[in-house]
């Protein structure tokens, strides 16, 4: 094997290795009626984000199959937490590393990834991002990392301490060990696969749903089985929701979808804040609203059980937006009737 190579891999493994694994916290403070909600709290890895786990398997994947050598440029089309994870580990094994970001992303952001050594390469519109990553990386002869086709292949999902593997076993001591159910959102729809896989794998009784904001075609997708549908608008809830049905979404491994309102998950959102003192970002409100949606069924259905979600991200990265209450006004509207609800939990 190439010696640079053989040294990249040593590295990303020995930085997995001085990792501990991001903690699972039972959610206390609101009524459940029996019915145990905990949440995988990933805001916690290095780079802030559950993207982090996907940047480490994306390099591996790659740097294993011959894609990235010694000066190898990597390209991602992403102004989100994957640019800022995959340049944590391109700083990590010493090749240049360049996200393809819109002009209207947030300048934290961009200095998240230039924290990292990485540099923003701007195009006029997110629709755009895809064709310029890939004609960026055949100009410099680089590698587009493409994680939206390669997140669900990447991630070893038998095992390897991934997040699957990793609730489980956490769980292990808990009233009600293995879950009822897994809620997950999806962006590139990697985690899902490696959830529904893995629970497939371990057999365990388990079912995973997975929660889709406004503005994403995932849900409609999966109730039609029609995986040309597009739409002509983004997802408002940072992170997660696509127009298009990506590669690595895989619908047949999930047992059911709901479909969240955008101010609902902004609510979540802040609502979560209130119970446990900490901001979490709005895709972890999608999560958390779905949660509660499913607990309340069990509830009426005299059911116990477990639900685990995740936390996907920290909030800190969402003070000018999400936690604005002006900005969220002008976007959402008001959120008086999903916070109302909300609080009839506590």
């Amino acid at each position: 094997m190439d010696k640079w190579v053989q040294g990249a891999i040593a590295k990303i493994n020995a930085d997995a290795h001085r990792s501990a694994d991001t903690h699972l916290f039972k959610l206390h403070g609101i009524e459940t009626g029996g019915v145990d909600i905990y949440l995988k709290d990933e805001s916690t890895h290095p780079t802030g984000s559950l993207k982090h786990r996907l940047a480490r398997s994306l390099f591996l994947y790659a740097l294993c199959n011959g894609k990235i050598r010694e000066g190898t440029p990597v390209i991602e089309a992403s102004s989100g937490s994957t640019a800022v994870s995959e340049a944590y580990f391109a700083q990590m094994i010493g090749v240049p590393f360049i996200a393809v970001v819109p002009q209207s992303t947030a300048l934290s952001k961009i200095e998240l990834i230039r924290l990292y050594g990485g540099e923003p390469h701007y195009v006029g519109s997110a629709p755009e991002m895809h064709d310029a990553a890939e004609a960026l990386a055949a100009e410099m002869n680089g590698h587009f990392m493409d994680q939206f086709t390669y997140a669900e292949r990447a991630t070893d999902w038998r095992g390897n301490n991934n997040i699957a593997e990793s609730i489980f076993e956490q769980m292990a001591f808990e009233p009600h060990p293995v879950p009822r159910m897994l809620v997950m959102s999806a962006g590139t729809g990697g985690t899902s696969a490696t959830l529904g896989r893995f629970i497939r794998y371990r057999g365990h009784d388990t079912e995973l749903t997975v929660v889709d904001p406004e503005n994403s075609v995932f849900y409609d997708a999966f109730k039609t089985g029609d995986r040309t549908l597009t739409a002509n608008c983004s997802s408002r809830i940072e992170g997660i929701g696509r127009p298009e049905v990506e590669h690595s979404f895989l619908p047949d491994v999930i047992d059911r979808m709901i479909k969240v309102p955008d101010a609902a998950s902004v609510a979540t959102m802040l609502f979560l804040e209130k119970l446990v003192g900490r901001k979490a970002g709005p895709s972890t409100g999608t999560n958390l609203w779905g949660t509660l949606k499913i607990a309340r069924e069990m509830i009426e259905r005299g059911e116990t059980g477990s639900i685990v979600t995740v936390m996907c991200d920290s909030g800190q990265r969402y003070l000018d937006t999400y936690y604005n209450p002006d900005w969220v006004t002008a976007k959402f509207g008001d959120l008086w009737a999903f916070s109302r609800e909300l609080e009839g939990w506590v």
